[in-house]
């Protein structure tokens, strides 16, 4: 894992160059390097995975009378296989790195290569002769990629922060990337940088940046198939994807270890780890997190309704796994949504964001590896708005339905076109949802809140991961975002996917006799946040003292709408189950502080 970054066709002295490189080092602490010649200039900073010392890059190489130089971000999962290939067709390796096998599967497919690959992944690769760039995106949007043209050049990056570095970017919102934090957020516009004129190569995207044109075509989407295999088949089938992409996933020359909430999704990935690892000899590390004060505090409610820590234990006892807890004080929490913002280069998830961040921070001072249960509520329907008609039927995203909540908030300057834009981006995922003729209205519809959920909640999450993460120089994998589970999935019906009445019936179904009862029956749970009143009271206490004070933050936002939300007894969700009043409070505050700290400028 790494950061990767570049410029062709623009001037920069060394010490631009060195500048865009310090802004990679917390996702690449390990080595770094700079390929420079004639017009390009390519960037790495590395985390070491796999093969410490045959990948490090940028990686360079000559075949079939072209000069390759590659920047490449991500883990591909079938890299023997591939390597196993291209050998057979002329190819010589000089490490098991799998930079390598990406560089020469360019050399022999061209842009046909992202077909081949099992991954997540972002990279460029430069043609000396043909001076040209190639960028490429993983199919399910895992690792980040952002661009701007710029000065009659062109930039790259893994973050944004590394494209702001160069000496003549300007940080600057418009009326759109104003609205869409407000309206969207944390949530992006697909293929938005939310900065005016940054933009990001969207997930199962690829092209060529050549002559100061950037050409991307889609290689990649879910597409809807004709289910033919009975529900014992898919059961089946489901169940050797999913333990498949788990194995493959644990290939590494560094510890790995797996968040576990007692969920059924990090379950279901500890308990296929443990096993494997128990056949290796060696003890799975395991990693949960809590808060101080969440056993006096924690109330049950729909969403949440039982606290993690009895199944957490249940799964460290059953698999004999070496446990770590990470437990958070508010304080802590608090303090982080700063560096949150900064990790994220946008206001992201509040506290769910800092939280996040310490934890994973806690988790690399153990292993460099970790797999989490990312996605598999997007592909199998595990989400409260999957299974709740009234949700279903309503016109808007199903985890932000309360779009004149959030309209309140935007200035009178901003109103205008608000709403049409979540509407219209909502109504172009719908058409943009592959289905076959002939399917029932309902069937339909789940096709529909699949899509959506897989283009916009998952990006944010997969975001959030990533992020947060790297920042600590933690790679965190997700089995479930295996593209084949997607596929697959995508094609059956919601009728088995909901066995049993069941959010995420199906997997249950496929993992029957994987985990203990308890777990396997276990009521959908989210991600863990502190329940203690005092975090509420601290976030609103900041956001009382700012509304006291001169800022930016009010050439977006009401003063009235935040003195509104902190009267108002209401808790309005703001995006999906985490994010209500104390989160929406906090996301303000990111909000503002990002402007300061990016010296946002506004264009409108």
């Amino acid at each position: 894992m790494c950061g990767i970054s570049g410029m062709i066709s623009l001037e920069a002295n060394d010490a631009a160059v060195q500048k865009m490189l310090d802004t990679m080092s917390r996702r690449g602490p390990d080595s770094n390097g700079i390929y420079r010649k004639e017009s390009a200039v390519l960037l790495h900073a590395r985390l070491s995975i796999i093969d410490p010392e045959g990948g490090r890059q940028p990686m360079e190489l000559s075949y079939a009378g072209e000069h390759y130089v590659i920047v490449y971000n991500g883990e591909i999962y079938n890299t023997k296989e591939l390597r196993g290939a291209l050998m057979r067709v002329g190819h010589h390796f000089q490490s098991h790195s799998d930079t390598e096998v990406v560089l020469h599967a360019y050399a022999e497919y061209g842009p046909e290569c992202v077909q081949h690959f099992n991954g997540i992944f972002a990279f460029a690769v430069w043609e000396e002769k043909k001076r040209r760039l190639f960028l490429a995106r993983d199919r399910i949007g895992v690792k980040p990629l952002f661009y701007k043209h710029h000065d009659g050049g062109f930039l790259f990056a893994s973050e944004v922060k590394t494209i702001l570095a160069f000496p003549t970017v300007r940080a600057e919102l418009d009326e759109d990337g104003a609205r869409a934090l407000i309206m969207l957020g944390p949530g992006r516009l697909p293929g938005s940088g939310v900065l005016k004129g940054i933009r990001e190569v969207e997930p199962g995207w690829c092209g060529y940046y050549e002559s100061g044109n950037l050409l991307l075509t889609q290689y990649w989407r879910l597409l809807d198939r004709e289910h033919t295999d009975n529900f014992e088949e898919t059961g089946a089938y489901v169940r050797y994807l999913v333990t498949d992409a788990i194995r493959r996933q644990l290939v590494s020359d560094v510890p790995v270890g797996t968040f576990l909430s007692g969920g059924l999704d990090s379950s279901i990935i500890t308990a296929v780890c443990a096993e494997e690892m128990r056949n290796r000899g060696e003890v799975l590390q395991t990693f949960s997190l809590d808060y101080q004060n969440n056993d006096r505090y924690f109330r049950s409610n729909a969403f949440q309704p039982d606290s993690d820590n009895a199944y957490i234990t249940l799964m460290q006892e059953t698999f004999q796994t070496d446990h770590h807890w990470s437990v958070l004080s508010t304080k802590e929490v608090l303090d982080a949504l700063e560096e949150a913002v900064v990790a994220r280069d946008l206001p992201g998830m509040a506290d769910v964001d800092s939280s996040l961040l310490v934890f994973s921070g806690d988790i690399r001072r153990r292993v460099k590896v970790a797999l989490s249960g990312e996605c598999a509520d997007e592909i199998f329907g595990g989400y409260p708005w999957f299974r709740d008609p009234k949700i279903r039927s309503v016109d808007g995203f199903p985890w932000a339905q309360n779009s004149q909540y959030r309209y309140s908030f935007l200035q009178p300057t901003l109103i205008s076109g608000a709403e049409e834009m979540v509407m219209d981006a909502y109504r172009q995922t719908c058409r943009e949802s592959d289905v076959l003729p002939g399917v029932s209205p309902e069937e339909h519809r789940m096709k529909e809140m699949v899509n959506l959920n897989f283009r916009w909640f998952m990006q944010t999450l997969l975001d959030r991961k990533d992020r947060m993460s790297m920042y600590q120089g933690l790679e965190v994998r997700v089995p479930f975002c295996d593209y084949r589970i997607a596929e697959y999935l995508y094609g059956v019906p919601w009728g088995m996917k909901d066995w049993q009445g069941r959010e995420k019936g199906l997997l249950r179904y496929a993992m029957r006799d994987l985990l203990p009862d308890t777990i396997l029956h276990r009521k959908k749970s989210p991600y863990p946040k502190t329940f203690d009143p005092q975090y509420e009271r601290l976030v609103s206490q900041r956001l009382r003292q700012l509304l006291e004070q001169p800022s930016p933050l009010w050439h977006i936002i009401r003063r009235e709408a935040v003195e509104a939300l902190l009267q108002k007894e209401e808790d309005w969700p703001w995006y999906g189950q985490l994010m209500r009043r104390p989160q929406t409070a906090a996301y303000l505050l990111q909000v503002e502080y990002w402007l300061l700290r990016y010296h946002v400028n506004f264009a409108f």
